[in-house]
């Protein structure tokens, strides 16, 4: 190649580089901390409540305030408001009136699992089931054989929340979901594969010990097993009407790779982008010039429904009531706001190419991804950035030096799936989908790359800090 076209296609041609080609040793060290304390959020938070539990110990412990409606605020407070116990909506009031807009980032807490069904317990043949719900768009067929805990709250009829955590503890019992033998499986073997575990077949396995007395009896193996949630919770059989019961991975945060470059658990999506916006918040050093918004929300999963989720009137209220105090309409506030949709996208996986087109798709080690739509085939369900938005992005990304790369979930004709980015924009919010790359996306076990978590809390930084 001659000098002039080298020269020429260095400055036209687009050249993706590995970001580990990019950072420099005081990167990786920053990086490897960064990893270090988010490992720690995911052994901590396996259920939405935990990670609001979890939210609200470390912004309390950065100098965060509960949030009273009517309180006065100046430049430099830090308040947050616990909606439930499910979501998260905190900001750090920046220099600049709200009139002229707020910084967000956006995600969600809440991910795909099982949850057990109103009446669960039963005896089948003097085996003890907990009879589950599956959450959210999970393949059945991985949920089975793995290890489980069981994590949530029983209220009580007199009002009473009792904390359920079992399998949490190494020496805790574990719960498990039986599969076929193979050699017994051949029809099984012979169905797709969203058809060879039926959503009813999705039971946990309690217990096989009968309680002491009349053999004759019925349901002994039930007794038992209620008799020992009786004594360590207090809650009878009834008290599951109103209870909130989550089976989960009992698997925690560790190291992938031989190279130690990824990290594999339950949960990434989307507690990988909900860390790292609430990460990046508390580690603001001085007050923003705009105020900075980070919204951990629930029901993603389900699509962003009810009082928790995304299309509620919580996080309007929140916005509201920061306006009231410094009389700001809040329609003027959210025609001026910027938000960062930020929920994982599928990592490029060369397994399963065939569903991947490679120009477009993310990559591991590449840094945060943008979308600038998401959504189904024609971009159903998609807020689809303008492109100056994507230029806004693009600008400020490289100002503050964070790795960043275009992602798109897929072929378009092969599927797709949404964020909370259409219901941000709906509220004539400017909004652009991001977020990490993901191998495994809703599997019981997760992988992300080290590089990409840390340059997403580092675009979510420079977000907050934004000064327009």
């Amino acid at each position: 190649m001659s000098e002039e076209n080298k020269t020429l296609k260095e400055k036209l041609l687009s050249r993706r580089r590995n970001g580990y080609d990019r950072i420099d040793e005081a990167g990786r060290a920053a990086m490897e901390a960064y990893c270090a304390d988010y490992k720690r959020f995911l052994d901590a938070g396996k259920t939405e409540r935990e990670c609001a539990a979890e939210a609200v110990r470390l912004a309390e412990a950065a100098g965060y305030r509960a949030y009273r409606r009517g309180q006065a605020l100046t430049a430099g407070d830090k308040v947050y408001v616990c909606n439930r116990d499910k979501s998260v909506l905190l900001a750090h009031i920046g220099e600049q009136s709200l009139a002229q807009g707020v910084q967000i980032a956006a995600a969600h807490m809440d991910s795909p699992r099982l949850d057990l069904k109103p009446n669960p317990l039963y005896e089948d043949t003097e085996l003890a089931y907990f009879k589950t719900h599956y959450y959210g768009g999970l393949r059945k067929y991985q949920w089975v054989t793995v290890p489980l805990e069981l994590r949530g709250v029983v209220a009580l009829r007199d009002g009473t929340v009792v904390q359920v955590k079992i399998g949490a503890d190494p020496e805790d019992p574990r719960l498990v979901i039986t599969d076929l033998l193979p050699h017994l499986g051949a029809e099984q073997s012979k169905k797709p594969l969203a058809q060879a575990i039926p959503g009813e077949t999705l039971n946990l396995l309690l217990g096989s010990r009968p309680i002491s007395g009349d053999e004759e009896d019925t349901n002994r193996v039930k007794l038992a097993v209620m008799q020992l949630l009786n004594e360590k919770y207090g809650i009878t059989e009834d008290d599951f009407t109103s209870a909130e019961l989550e089976a989960v991975p009992a698997v925690y945060a560790c190291d992938i790779g031989l190279d130690r470059s990824m990290i594999g658990a339950y949960g990434h999506d989307d507690r990988v982008c909900g860390y790292a916006a609430l990460r990046a918040l508390l580690d603001l050093d001085k007050t923003p010039v705009r105020t900075a918004v980070c919204v951990l929300a629930d029901k993603e999963e389900v699509g962003s429904d009810g009082v928790t989720g995304m299309q509620s009137a919580a996080f309007d209220t929140f916005l509201e009531d920061l306006c009231e105090s410094q009389g700001v309409p809040v329609r003027a506030c959210l025609e001026k706001s910027f938000c960062l949709s930020a929920d994982v996208t599928a990592a490029y996986d060369p397994n399963f190419s065939d569903v991947y087109e490679k120009r477009n798709s993310a990559y591991l080690n590449y840094g945060i991804g943008l979308c600038k739509y998401t959504g189904a085939r024609g971009k159903s369900g998609s807020s689809d950035a303008s492109a100056e938005t994507v230029a806004y992005v693009r600008e400020l990304f490289d100002r503050e030096g964070v790795i960043w790369q275009i992602a798109e979930l897929g072929k378009v004709d092969a599927g797709g799936g949404g964020t909370v980015a259409m219901y941000m924009a709906n509220r004539n919010i400017t909004t652009l989908d991001a977020g990490v790359p993901v191998l495994a996306m809703h599997a019981p076990f997760e992988v992300v790359s080290k590089l990409d978590c840390y340059e997403t809390y580092k675009g979510m930084r420079a977000v907050y800090r934004a000064e327009k």
